[in-house]
């Protein structure tokens, strides 16, 4: 992975892997703890405990804490994963694997719209949280990132790769835990109904399953 310069805010450059953001903050904090600046040093370490230290994005202890914070506004949420990600690994390798993984997430992040987030959940699955949209902005959202993943040249990491995810979409007021319930339970939906798909319930967009190939 290409090598970038990255330069915080507070003027310190260093130099990290593109998908290494977890270890820049910690290497940012201890500057800072160095200097006695605490208080830079704690934003720094912060923003470390809510990385994914693979992909770089948001972990699941920034996405419970979100959830948290979002209890009982209107928020449509996306469970994602990576269809048959096992076969992946076992034909091609766990670097792949992790290849894989990291491209997901960025091809996922480029589809939202301001104010929402990506969070890796566990595993090859992911969370999209997106406040304010409506069930069918959401659905077009998620829709579009699914074809992103499905339709990216992943051959070029490994001839003969292919990678698609499947997702369940939920867009109601409610407590994170139901939510995420919801979900979930609609993601095991889209892949009972053959993978590849973005499944939402009736009571929200009519036509349960809703996809494109």
């Amino acid at each position: 992975m290409a090598e970038v310069k990255a330069v915080s805010k507070d003027g310190i450059a260093v130099h990290t892997e593109a998908a290494d953001l977890p270890a820049l903050h910690e290497t940012i904090a201890s500057l800072f703890a160095a200097q006695g600046n605490w208080e830079r040093a704690y934003q720094h370490l912060r923003s470390a405990l809510e990385r994914d230290p693979l992909t770089s994005g948001y972990n699941r202890r920034f996405l419970d804490q979100r959830l948290a914070q979002l209890d009982g506004h209107h928020v449509a949420l996306a469970m994602v994963d990576i269809d048959l990600f096992k076969d992946v690994n076992d034909t091609f390798g766990h670097l792949v694997g992790d290849r894989v993984l990291q491209r997901v997430a960025a091809l996922l992040k480029q589809e939202l719209p301001r104010d929402a987030f990506c969070a890796r959940y566990g595993g090859e699955e992911f969370a999209l949280v997106m406040p304010g949209l409506t069930a069918r902005e959401a659905l077009t959202t998620v829709e579009r990132a699914r074809l992103r993943v499905a339709r990216y040249p992943w051959h070029r990491i490994r001839p003969g790769l292919v990678v698609t995810v499947s997702a369940g979409l939920t867009a109601r007021r409610g407590r994170a835990e139901e939510r995420l319930r919801e979900a979930d339970a609609l993601l095991y939906a889209a892949k009972r109904a053959g993978r590849n798909v973005v499944a939402c319930p009736d009571s929200e967009i009519p036509g349960q399953i809703r996809h494109s190939r």
